[in-house]
């Protein structure tokens, strides 16, 4: 029996709250772990860049489901961080170091692995979709991936990086 650790409802329990905290605990210890194999960052530094950025993930996820705008929790989470972090608050120096000790590729890395997961419970419905919509996604992924080298290597020209 699988357990969806995130149901997506607009109610807030304990029980939601407690599933967010331990997913994003397991997702900071991989995380972290990571940050120390691949880019040799300290292991406290690290734990305390993932603490903080599972706390302004909670509150942006809370503030989601309880302010009443149609707003997705990502708005919330960047607005956060972003006033968290600009240069003048009191927070700007810690969160700025602290953060910066955690690589967005670890982040990433673990993040893929869980929508690989998620990909995985529903795969069943994924193969009803049939050859097309594999062929659109395909077609998705090489777009956005070709969008971005182009856009990026268009900046470093701009930039003066030789290409």
């Amino acid at each position: 029996m699988m357990v969806d650790f995130i149901d997506g409802s607009e109610n807030i329990t304990v029980h939601g709250v407690f599933n967010w905290i331990l997913l994003l605990s397991i997702f900071s210890i991989i995380t972290v772990i990571g940050n120390f194999i691949g880019y040799d960052h300290p292991i406290g530094d690290s734990l305390v860049g993932m603490g903080i950025l599972s706390v302004i993930t909670l509150v942006g996820v809370w503030m989601e489901r309880r302010i009443p705008f149609n707003i997705s929790s990502i708005i919330y989470i960047s607005a956060i961080g972003i006033i968290l972090a600009f240069p003048g608050m009191p927070t700007s120096e810690i969160v700025s170091y602290y953060v910066s000790k955690v690589e967005l590729l670890s982040v990433v890395t673990v993040f893929l692995a869980y929508v690989g997961i998620g990909m995985g419970k529903s795969w069943n419905e994924f193969k009803t979709l049939g050859p097309r919509a594999i062929i659109v996604t395909m077609l998705v992924i090489a777009s956005t991936y070709l969008g971005s080298a182009f856009v990026a290597h268009v900046i470093l020209v701009m930039t003066g990086v030789p290409a």
